[in-house]
């Protein structure tokens, strides 16, 4: 099982991270945030578990961003979904001709979800892998109305009319069934992919295991068993797959988890150790000093 006593920044925090944004919102729960990053001013470059489900919606520029490890190009018209307890993080804003990016991000807590007219986890487990495709170009008539709907919510947001909260639900039960439409159609059509062959989808259920048990087990055998595979064959099937030995995804989702505690935890390196079941501080620190070229304590001041 996951600890669930890692490290997740709360919808109000990863909200402070653009304080010249304007938003909008119902409390903490939920915000429509018109944000920019700039590569003077960006926000989210050390990876983050972000606790609550997330919506971004390209308007204008590119930009990098890493989910668990994989990295995905966000440009105009595009969509990036976020699901409680994914790592993310902006690894680089691209050239533009306005040297910046804009998107609208709709940011919603575990509690306000349960009041949507969709079952959203269960959209995201039918046919959907949000490990494999968090992002998707939306068409001009799914962007338009997914645009249309957002400015719709931000009115309601920004009225005093009865049942508020139930109208923004409902409108945004309503734009989910627009993008659930277009990721479905995406997966459908991905089902003939070589994407789809046996060792991707080993790859796909390696890394998920390494999501669930990286801060338990460290070691390619325990995955292998739990595959029912030989740990030398699914070493092979990583390797080929992705060209990274299977312990070098173990060793980065360890060193993601370790930055996001580091950076946004503000509980002690001791603490830490433990969390991530190293025997002691001294190896934690040759482990992350080797993969990153910084010790933990220069990293958490960076």
């Amino acid at each position: 099982m996951k600890d669930s006593t890692l490290h997740n920044i709360s919808l109000a925090r990863f909200r402070s991270l653009f304080p010249s944004s304007p938003s909008v919102g119902l409390g903490d729960d939920f915000y429509i945030l018109d944000a920019r990053l700039e590569k003077s001013h960006q926000p989210m470059n050390h990876p983050c578990r972000f606790d609550g489900f997330m919506f971004l919606y390209c308007i204008k520029g590119r930009l990098k961003m890493n989910v668990n490890l994989t990295e995905f190009e966000i440009s105009e018209g595009m969509v990036f979904m976020n699901v409680p307890g994914n790592i993310i993080r902006v690894n680089e804003i691209m050239d533009t001709p306005q040297e910046d990016v804009r998107y609208l991000c709709l940011a919603m807590s575990r509690d306000f979800t349960q009041g949507l007219k969709v079952e959203v986890n269960k959209l995201f487990n039918e046919g959907v892998s949000m490990l494999e495709k968090p992002t998707i170009q939306l068409n001009e008539t799914e962007g338009k109305l997914t645009c249309n709907l957002i400015h719709h919510i931000v009115g309601l947001l920004q009225s005093e009319i009865p049942y508020k909260k139930e109208s923004i639900l409902s409108s945004l039960s309503s734009m989910f069934y627009i993008l659930m439409g277009a990721w479905r159609v995406e997966a459908l059509k991905r089902e003939d992919d070589t994407k789809s062959v046996r060792s991707k989808v080993i790859f796909e259920k390696f890394m998920r295991l390494v999501s669930d048990y990286h801060t338990q087990y460290r070691n390619v055998g325990f995955y292998a068993d739990k595959l029912c595979l030989t740990p030398k064959y699914l070493s092979k099937i990583i390797k080929n797959t992705t060209g990274r030995s299977a312990p070098e995804w173990i060793d980065s989702y360890v060193i993601l988890e370790a930055k996001n505690l580091l950076k946004y935890s503000g509980i002690t390196i001791k603490e830490i150790v433990y969390k991530l079941n190293f025997p002691n501080q001294s190896v934690f620190y040759k482990f992350f000093k080797a993969r990153t070229g910084m010790t933990p304590t220069e990293y958490r001041n960076s």
